[in-house]
């Protein structure tokens, strides 16, 4: 029985640390980083390790990742802007000020000192009000596919 006792004692020590942990989600200053716009996949809003496709539509370049988003941006509009998570207002994805987490989301920006200013702040939490403007079609959740 001591021993039961011993070994309960010991595994809750273990993790009581690990209970107490602070869970808010703050971050070093490093969790945004400036992206260039021929890395994002302006369709999907996903960062990637190599140049994306560009696609001229009036003048402006914006990019994708395959044939399908780049024809999705062409016929699109809405898929051209994103809102800036600092001021609210839209912004055209191929003039704005980028910027993506460790986690992989993409931000867009009107300008630099917004970027700065959201990024001198916590990173913030995976919710739908983060998202907004996140294409999530395809995408699996709970064992579903989005929109089913």
């Amino acid at each position: 029985m001591k021993t039961i006792l011993l070994a309960l004692v010991m595994a809750l020590s273990a993790f009581a640390p690990a209970m107490a942990a602070d869970t808010n989600h703050t971050h070093d200053a490093t969790w945004l980083k400036p992206t260039e716009a021929q890395y994002v996949c302006m369709m999907n809003n996903k960062v990637f390790d190599k140049p994306q496709i560009a696609i001229e539509i009036e003048g402006k370049t914006y990019y994708g990742c395959c044939p399908m988003c780049a024809d999705k941006l062409k016929n699109d509009v809405s898929l051209r802007t994103a809102k800036d998570p600092v001021s609210g207002k839209q912004v055209d994805k191929a003039s704005a000020v980028i910027g993506a987490d460790t986690h992989g989301m993409t931000y867009y920006f009107e300008s630099k000192e917004n970027f700065d200013k959201f990024a001198s702040g916590p990173m913030p939490e995976m919710k739908h009000e983060n998202m907004d403007g996140m294409d999530m079609k395809g995408m699996k959740m709970d064992g579903m596919k989005h929109g089913q």
